[in-house]
């Protein structure tokens, strides 16, 4: 259900950010982002911060909180407030780590979509009514694992991707019934089809620039990658990038991630944010001091939200948001 002005932990007013660092592995880390403006602190306390959304309607952020089965929703001025109580799964479910609701995106008719991880399914909420719809639950008669990260094309065209992070004992869980943790491509006329199968994790989904190639980023420590798939030409993802070298002295891996127009990729994972040009070279970090989920442009579309483990943060760009 959907509900409002219950406070968090954190209010808007507090700014102690001071643990936020800016990382330069490359020079032109200081033209993407605005290494002179503090990081702020918008939010904490919670379990696991995931999926910040921004809707530009209600000039609001939504962003879950996956362990505690919780949605939230910030507005500058405003503190935080509880969204969605349950954000998920209604009541306990056995064999569930995580029942919560994780990736959510604002889609151009203006519906909420969640990947829900208790209903195995995502979904689409109509922010007005509060009514939510089912968009896809099975794939050839089977149950998803638990999908995590959802992004939408310009024809309509949704993207997603399905690991079993929800699921107690991940692959080993006996309520798995897939037999891959695949990604999805949803078409507007409801045809589902499975992308990519060959993926451990699969985790955060992002669309380029031009809308061509898809971005999947793989959380699993031995292989901490992000793929590239070109939609328009069959064949495999081949590694875009490889995030080893920063895993290896941060906490974290990949996982949700952001586009600019210039095609900087805004890779959260470990340690905080990577900064990738469009060669995938990393520019720089956004050192938060802690694994770090997602982030997602907002505002004026020059200011990144980065949810950070327990924590709800902003930093700003000198680079404007996809589709900001």
């Amino acid at each position: 259900m959907l509900a409002g002005c219950v406070a968090a932990r954190q209010s808007v007013g507090d700014t102690d950010a001071s643990s936020v660092e800016f990382e330069a592995f490359d020079g032109r880390f200081a033209g993407v982002v605005d290494v002179t403006a503090p990081a702020k602190l918008l939010g904490s306390g919670y379990q696991w911060a995931e999926g910040p959304a921004w809707d530009a309607t209600r000039q609001a952020l939504y962003f879950t909180d996956v362990p505690a089965n919780r949605a939230y929703r910030w507005s500058a001025g405003d503190r935080v407030e509880v969204f969605l109580d349950p954000s998920g799964a209604v009541g306990a479910i056995d064999g569930f780590r995580e029942p919560g609701a994780n990736g959510l995106l604002i889609a151009r008719d203006g519906r909420l979509l969640l990947c829900n991880h208790g209903a195995r399914a995502v979904e689409s909420l109509d922010l007005g009514t509060g009514e939510r719809a089912t968009l896809a639950s099975r794939f050839e008669g089977k149950r998803f694992n638990s999908p995590n990260d959802v992004i939408e094309a310009r024809d309509g065209t949704i993207y997603f991707t399905d690991p079993p992070y929800g699921l107690e004992g991940l692959d080993a869980s006996p309520l798995k019934e897939m037999d891959a943790n695949g990604v999805y491509r949803l078409a507007p006329d409801g045809m589902l089809t499975r992308i990519i199968s060959d993926m451990t994790f699969p985790n955060g989904v992002v669309l380029s620039t031009d809308g061509v190639s898809l971005f999947v980023s793989q959380s699993d420590p031995a292989a901490p990658l992000v793929r590239k798939l070109e939609l328009d030409k069959p064949g495999p993802a081949p590694v875009w990038f490889d995030a080893s070298p920063y895993t290896a002295s941060s906490p974290g891996l990949p996982d949700g991630m952001a586009m600019a127009v210039t095609g900087h990729l805004f890779l959260a994972g470990p340690g905080g944010v990577l900064v990738i040009d469009e060669g995938g070279t990393c520019l720089g970090r956004i050192a938060t001091g802690r694994a770090t989920a997602n982030c997602a442009f907002g505002e004026d579309g020059r200011t990144l939200f980065i949810t950070a483990q327990d924590r709800l943060l902003a930093v700003r760009t000198r680079v404007r948001g996809l589709g900001m």
